[in-house]
């Protein structure tokens, strides 16, 4: 089944999650949808100094919002908070250290930044593909950690937030790679199995489907979505591993 699986995705990928697919499905772009201006909406892009993370916040940026930055590494992240006020001008880019693997972190972290700061939309980007099991201070794995747990934690405790504004979203970054895992879950620390990187991140982002299917039902005010950017193979902001979207 799991060979079925993967074969169904490989074949969809090529399809749909490669360049060619990107030019195929720009044909029925509608121009003007592509030129929104989002001055006086906030934004968090966790994982916001790399990659896809980076290149969202700089579009935010060049458009008006106000961006804030969840990231674990200061320096590369005052790095990019650096490059993407100078490029895009906008000086209202905030830098937040938060570890998302800790959920007393992230925890502690939202009860601080409501304390100063409104958000219209959370960007749930940051992810990790660590290809040894490994775990966290609390003794979590660290992929589950990061990529669900840390996204549960950090949407969770924010949705009061951005109950308060007007058109409040969510949006998961989530992996085409979900399609060749079926939700387990019964073993969500990747204990009971060899331990497969690929799978684990695969489960993981089918875990932040089903959450996003369960909060957009629970929270009618926010509008909740998962995407797929297609297939990019970007350095994690993170972790020396790679992440693989």
């Amino acid at each position: 089944m799991l060979l079925y699986r993967s074969a169904v995705w490989f074949a969809k990928g090529l399809r749909e999650y490669t360049k060619s697919g990107y030019e195929s499905a720009s044909k029925d772009f509608i121009p003007d949808d592509l030129e929104v201006q989002v001055p006086g909406r906030a934004f968090m892009v966790t994982g916001g100094n790399s990659g896809i993370g980076r290149a969202t916040a700089f579009e935010i940026a060049k458009r008006g919002g106000t961006v804030h930055l969840v990231c674990r590494d200061q320096n590369r992240a005052e790095g990019a908070r650096g490059e993407i006020i100078r490029e895009s001008g906008n000086q209202n880019i905030f830098l937040h250290i938060v570890d998302l693997s800790d959920p007393k972190t992230v925890w502690k972290f939202v009860e601080n930044f409501k304390q100063e700061h409104t958000l219209n939309v959370l960007i749930n980007n940051a992810g990790c593909m660590v290809n040894k099991r490994e775990l966290t201070e609390d003794g979590l794995e660290k992929n589950f950690a990061t990529n669900t747990l840390g996204v549960y934690v950090l949407t969770t405790a924010l949705i009061p937030v951005l109950e308060k504004e007007h058109d409040p979203r969510v949006v998961t970054v989530s992996s085409g790679g979900m399609l060749v895992q079926k939700l387990s879950t019964d073993d969500l620390q990747s204990e009971r199995t060899a331990f497969d990187g690929t799978m684990v991140y695969a489960q993981n982002k089918r875990q932040q489907v089903v959450l996003t299917e369960r909060w957009a039902r629970a929270h009618p005010a926010i509008h909740f979505s998962c995407m797929h950017p297609g297939w990019v193979d970007t350095p994690d902001a993170s972790l020396p591993e790679q992440r693989f979207a």
